[in-house]
């Protein structure tokens, strides 16, 4: 079994993933999007000749992707590849859990939700009993179905976070809408919060390198205010994008046509936007109006 760890950091790196790798006699590839010299230092005084400095986009998912669509192209995408943030460990997941499923051969989330699992689980007696009576999990958007199963309600939430801008969509069921050509509009998103995981060959190689690259253009355009807000989208549609046989729409696989589609998508949600100021503004007015013909 050939296998790689593919790690993003930024100014992070914990020994324990490079011994993990050794352990395993996998591969390890770093892309490091440390801001500071000494966090480059480090981390490449860490892993020498396995670090490839890159952008930062503000998150890790566009180094996964430039991954995959350069070894999709040269033919050498290793049997698995492990998604790993370099500092997974203590914030997505726990180094027991880590431990317990890294040697793992088949898609795996590398996630494990401790610290909010009353709040995000079926209230037990014990938790209500804990909470003076009162169901953390009530008003709650997300659940969790097992140790790592993290879902969450598709409301497309994050888009509309005042430090998240987005470009080209603003919800999440547009991007489906616009990589496949019939897919399912989930009630409920399932994902990994962080996108690490553990994904054979066969199913990244769903796609071809055109296909990542695409999506790596709704992902890296700006840091101001905020990364994009499309990587949020992105993030929560990984499960889907390796495990679903679904058609996509032909422009994924051609960035030429890709581009042409990709400044549509901007044009229409610019006029989206502009249609909602406009809907806003004449509620306004109207409740002004309103307001002055109660007081007559």
């Amino acid at each position: 079994m050939q296998g790689v760890f593919l790690i993003h950091t930024y100014n992070t790196l914990e020994q324990h993933l490079l011994d993990k790798a050794e352990e395993l006699r996998y591969d390890v590839a770093i892309f490091d999007a440390s801001d500071t010299k000494e966090g480059q230092e480090t981390i490449e005084s860490m892993a020498p000749g396995h670090v490839r400095h890159v952008e930062n986009t503000g998150h890790n998912i566009t180094s996964y992707f430039t991954y995959f669509a350069d070894h999709l192209e040269a033919g050498d995408l290793p049997d698995l590849v492990c998604l790993l943030k370099g500092n997974i460990l203590g914030r997505h997941c726990s180094r027991e859990y880590f431990d317990q499923v890294i040697g793992n051969t088949f898609f795996t989330f590398l996630y494990e939700e401790r610290p909010m699992r009353d709040r995000y689980s079926k209230a037990t007696k014990e938790t209500l009993e804990r909470n003076g009576g009162k169901d953390p999990s009530e008003g709650c958007i997300a659940n969790i179905l097992t140790q790592s199963w993290y879902i969450e309600q598709n409301s497309s939430w994050y888009m509309r976070v005042d430090t998240h801008t987005s470009r080209y969509f603003d919800d999440y069921d547009d991007v489906l809408r616009f990589v496949y050509k019939d897919p399912v509009i989930p009630k409920y998103v399932l994902f990994s919060p962080g996108a690490c995981y553990i994904v054979p060959r066969d199913q990244i190689a769903l796609h071809g390198p055109a296909f990542y690259r695409n999506l790596n253009k709704l992902q890296d355009y700006t840091l101001t205010p905020g990364f994009p807000a499309e990587a949020y989208i992105i993030e929560r549609m990984l499960p889907v994008i390796f495990t679903d046989r679904s058609a996509v729409n032909p422009w994924m696989e051609d960035e030429r046509v890709f581009d042409e589609k990709l400044q549509e998508a901007k044009e229409s949600l610019a006029r989206k936007r502009q249609e909602r100021a406009e809907a806003i503004a004449n509620r306004t007015f109207l409740d002004k109006v309103k307001g002055r013909l109660k007081r007559l």
